[in-house]
């Protein structure tokens, strides 16, 4: 006899049973609340180039430089040496500052003079004025400091020295008078065939004649307002037209 089939589970309504439910998957744990950030830091300031520089090391050697030479130690034994040593700072620390004893020189000689002028730019005549009351400023320097005295006595036997000068300060002064000048004959101010560069000449050489040959005559305040004067009423055009209009 043949094995009966196994009986089915009872069904209610003809429908067939419901699966069994699915267990749920565990919902994942909330993740706790993330850290706040540390607070940036501030910006660094910038980096400078190279080593700053002291000013209280560059007055120190600068007054060295003047103590020696008030002492009479003559420019030809003056050396990057003993102002360090005199300064009490290393010769690196001079060396950084200045490449040569003479690039010190010219800036103690600088600091003791006035600085190069403001044009006002009002004429040629103003313009003149201006760079001449330097040249008589410098001159009276000159006069008043026994240090700048010492060192314009010596410096036309020290020629390394004296062309350091004349390409640091002399030379953009007289550039700075003949534009002024070139100026002026573009204006009409000026006579056409004038020769700006003995125009110069004539400007200068009465004050520079009072500071260097003759260092006992007076240098007026009113002395480059006369010179200037004197000179453009030989040099000043005698039918000036107007400056030309612009664009």
């Amino acid at each position: 006899m043949p094995p009966r089939p196994p009986r089915r589970p009872p069904t209610h309504g003809g429908e067939a049973p419901a699966p069994p439910p699915t267990p749920s998957p565990t919902a994942p744990a909330t993740p706790p609340p993330a850290a706040a950030p540390p607070p940036a830091a501030a910006p660094a300031p910038p980096s400078r180039r190279g080593r700053p520089r002291s000013e209280a090391a560059e007055r120190a050697i600068l007054d060295a430089a003047v103590t020696l030479l008030e002492d009479g130690v003559p420019l030809a034994e003056l050396s990057m040496e003993r102002i360090a040593r005199t300064a009490g700072v290393g010769k690196a620390t001079v060396y950084r500052r200045w490449a040569s004893k003479e690039e010190l020189l010219v800036d103690l000689i600088r600091s003791a003079e006035p600085a190069q002028p403001e044009l006002p730019g009002t004429s040629v005549r103003d313009d003149l004025v201006a760079l001449l009351e330097a040249v008589r400023r410098r001159g009276a320097a000159k006069h008043s400091s026994a240090v700048l005295h010492t060192v314009f006595a010596q410096l036309r036997g020290y020629p390394r020295l004296w062309d350091a000068y004349r390409r640091a300060v002399l030379r953009p002064h007289r550039r700075a008078t003949l534009d002024v000048l070139r100026r002026g004959v573009g204006t009409g101010e000026i006579r056409p065939d004038a020769d700006v560069e003995l125009l110069g000449d004539l400007f200068v050489g009465p004050v520079m004649l009072r500071a260097v040959v003759a260092p006992d005559t007076a240098l007026d305040e009113d002395l480059p307002a006369r010179v200037v004067d004197t000179v453009l009423a030989g040099a000043a055009n005698p039918s000036p037209r107007p400056p030309a209009a612009g664009p």
